[in-house]
């Protein structure tokens, strides 16, 4: 009871030192921090839109970091994952492509794709930052490749500790198929702590030592991901062991809420870290899950659909951009993806990157920067496609395609997509299906599914 009460004690001074600094009125003396910030994206593993009160949850989960955060930054209401697993929004993340034309589709799954991963060959956000003189750290989770030749180390970032695979036991650091899975740089390295707590130890250290340079830091956090165990749960999973994979707790909403808790409290000691050294007004924060809820746990309100699926619940995600100083506090229905961040960030740090790739992805900047007016990307048909599921969206309309099914929804009449309207609007459906096909041919084979 005494350290619960500590620990709420500290989030709440937290809170209020964060939004005074949201909410001053000396602005002007931070323009100069426009210039190439830090940049620090924290990425939630299966954090769905109504788990957070900030974005319409019922606060049955206490998020009062994250909650800050949004209301002093640029909340995105129309934010979406790329993918609706884990693997393909991280390839988009670091590539600024659709996952299909990074030439992944799927989960790069612990039983059956060890050997393979995104090739090396793609250009990466860490490599952009490592090209504008930044120092890069990831810190938690990759999964976009088993192998060192797939890790990140090879795709540009200069520390890693974290593990490659899609899920591991919170306190064993075992994958599900019972490997180890903890490392530092190119080898495995065992290491002692509760996940998300560990993730940001190496994060602040990480942080002090290149505070006075700029840095990149991607904290990839493993929660709330399965298996479901809070930080005062025990390992389940040993060494090419039998165990449940989803972890042996019986209360998994319980354990759920206390992953998320523990999640939002380890970003406040970044906070806390950046407000002490002074650099809240020279860095970029975004947050952001990777796709939707489960089905198992967790909310996705007012969407329908869970991860997986192509439905909205699947890939509208809770994301926010906090950036003291310089973003004023507001909200942006912008359609937005994750394959948008890489061209928004080079335009921040300033990096042309028309001449270092090719990216399907469109810079945001505007908002960050304040600009008025209409943006062209909303404008631009998007797509998703997983296993079976199909879908493709051009401002308020959406179509669906599943194996036995083809819909139309118009989201502006109808966010939870209960309302087929296809049969009154067979144009607009046709237009859009033709459009996805077109997207389908222009891919290569080359996919890992």
């Amino acid at each position: 009871m005494v350290l619960t009460f500590i620990r709420k004690l500290y989030l709440l001074i937290l809170i209020i030192a964060l939004w005074g600094s949201c909410t001053s009125s000396d602005n002007a003396d931070h323009r100069s921090n426009r210039d190439r910030p830090n940049v620090i994206i924290v990425m939630a593993d299966d954090m769905g839109y109504g788990d957070l009160k900030s974005f319409g949850g019922d606060g049955s989960i206490e998020t009062p970091v994250i909650d800050s955060l949004t209301a002093g930054g640029l909340k995105f209401t129309d934010f979406h994952s790329n993918g609706v697993v884990c693997s393909p929004t991280r390839a988009s993340l670091m590539t600024g492509l659709y996952p299909q034309e990074a030439g992944v589709e799927g989960v790069v799954t612990a039983a059956n794709h060890r050997d393979t991963g995104m090739s090396p060959d793609k250009y990466t956000l860490a490599e952009l930052f490592g090209e504008a003189g930044y120092t890069s750290g990831i810190f938690g989770k990759w999964h976009l490749g088993y192998q060192p030749e797939f890790g990140p180390i090879v795709q540009g970032f200069d520390y890693f500790r974290g593990f490659v695979s899609g899920n591991v036991d919170y306190r064993s650091h075992i994958d599900q198929e019972g490997y180890p899975d903890w490392w530092r740089q190119k080898e495995l390295a065992p290491e002692e702590g509760y996940l998300t707590d560990l993730i940001t130890d190496h994060g602040l250290s990480f942080l002090e030592k290149y505070q006075n340079e700029r840095f990149f830091l991607y904290l990839a956090h493993g929660a709330p991901h399965y298996p479901y165990q809070g930080p005062d749960d025990p390992a389940d999973r040993t060494a090419h062991g039998e165990f449940p994979v989803l972890g042996s707790r019986q209360d998994i909403k319980g354990a759920y809420v206390e992953m998320i808790e523990s999640l939002d409290q380890n970003i406040g000691r970044v906070i806390s870290f950046l407000r002490e050294k002074e650099l809240l007004d020279q860095t970029l924060i975004l947050f952001l899950s990777d796709n939707g809820a489960t089905g198992n746990v967790g909310s996705n309100h007012p969407f329908r659909g869970t991860k997986g699926q192509v439905y909205e619940g699947g890939h509208r995600v809770p994301a926010a951009l906090y950036w003291h100083g310089v973003v004023e506090p507001g909200e942006s229905d912008d359609l937005i993806l994750t394959m948008d961040i890489l061209p928004t960030l080079a335009e921040i740090i300033n990096i042309d990157i028309e001449s270092k790739t090719d990216v399907t992805g469109r810079s945001f900047a505007p908002l960050v920067n304040g600009s008025e007016g209409e943006y062209e990307w909303n404008e631009r048909t998007v797509f998703w496609r997983f296993r079976e599921g199909k879908a493709a969206r051009k401002g308020d309309w959406k179509i669906v395609i599943n194996e036995d099914s083809e819909e139309l929804y118009n989201l502006s009449k109808g966010i939870d997509e209960s309302k087929n309207v296809r049969e009154n609007n067979q144009e607009i459906f046709s237009q859009l299906k033709d459009e996805l096909e077109s997207w389908e041919r222009s891919l290569d084979d080359e996919i890992i599914y």
